[in-house]
């Protein structure tokens, strides 16, 4: 089990569950004082994608104090399988490349960037849109959580919280 700190007492906590029959990766997103949402799940329910590019890039960095995975690049990394953007930009592909360089990777490695940014092979990448009223990134995939805003279950407070964490904004037109 891995801790992926967020901002706002979020995390992103990565489980990986090897058993007889069974192997499985989950991603809860989790909050003290409300309930976890799974982000993915790659067991027979096949839960996913649960996070698009603009989120992904905003919780590269961790937050200041933080304790659990801080690398940006094992963050990116470890969080890789979560993200099917089918409109991932330029930018995430040369973000995978320095992630992969920098954890022993050789050179050369956009062919591997562009692949895993192709999402995983459960679901796919994507289509997304951002909803301005709801202030959250919708992903139309037919598994994924994210049909419905991210954080909905929580408190506004909660809510709030979320959205500062993973930087929610309208994308550039």
């Amino acid at each position: 089990m891995f801790t992926v700190p967020q901002g706002g007492g979020f995390s992103i906590v990565v489980h990986y569950n090897s058993g007889e029959e069974c192997t499985s990766t989950d991603y809860f997103l989790v909050h003290p004082g409300s309930s976890d949402a799974v982000l993915v799940g790659t067991d027979q329910d096949r839960i996913g994608p649960g996070l698009c590019w603009p989120e992904l890039a905003a919780i590269l960095p961790a937050p200041e104090g933080a304790v659990g995975v801080t690398d940006p690049h094992a963050r990116l990394l470890l969080l890789l399988p979560v993200l099917g953007d089918s409109a991932a930009p330029a930018e995430a592909v040369d973000a995978v490349v320095d992630a992969l360089i920098a954890h022993g990777a050789p050179e050369g490695s956009e062919p591997l960037a562009r692949r895993l940014l192709g999402g995983h092979p459960m679901w796919g990448a994507q289509p997304w849109w951002f909803d301005p009223d709801e202030r959250s990134w919708i992903c139309d995939g037919e598994h994924s959580p994210r049909q419905t805003p991210l954080g909905d279950h929580l408190s506004q407070r909660g809510r709030a919280a979320l959205e500062a964490c993973l930087s929610v904004t309208e994308p550039d037109s």
